[in-house]
């Protein structure tokens, strides 16, 4: 078992930043794909960003990338997302996600297919 826990969320106005923080423990060895979702009021969970923590391969969605940056420190096993730039479009819950599986898979799985899940933290971007 793996144990995802976020922090960083908050309030922001447009075009500020926030960082989120992912800390894992347990069997994190057995994943090393390591991930961000989010999730806004009335849609689906949706992919952000993936990273290998093995290779350090990463992965972004269209709508973050040059904006968001997923780094990883395995020391404190611990994943991060920096998000510049935000806008109210970014308002939503940001799960970390934690998968057995290669990067890839984050990037194109269902959510319902992701081994690990965090328990979310409230990002909002006001206008």
């Amino acid at each position: 078992q793996v144990q995802l826990v976020e922090s960083g969320g908050g309030l922001v106005q447009t075009g500020g930043s926030l960082r989120l923080s992912c800390a894992a423990s347990g069997r994190t060895f057995s994943s090393p794909a390591m991930g961000w979702f989010r999730q806004a009021p009335g849609k689906e969970r949706e992919f952000v960003a993936a990273l290998s923590r093995t290779t350090g391969t990463t992965y972004y969605a269209d709508s973050v990338k040059g904006r968001f940056t997923i780094s990883r420190d395995n020391a404190k096993n611990s994943v991060y997302l920096q998000m510049n730039s935000l806008k109210p479009e970014d308002t939503a819950v940001y799960y970390c996600a934690a998968d057995s599986g290669p990067v890839f898979k984050l990037r194109v799985a269902s959510p319902r297919e992701v081994d690990y899940w965090g328990q979310g933290t409230q990002v909002t971007v006001s206008s």
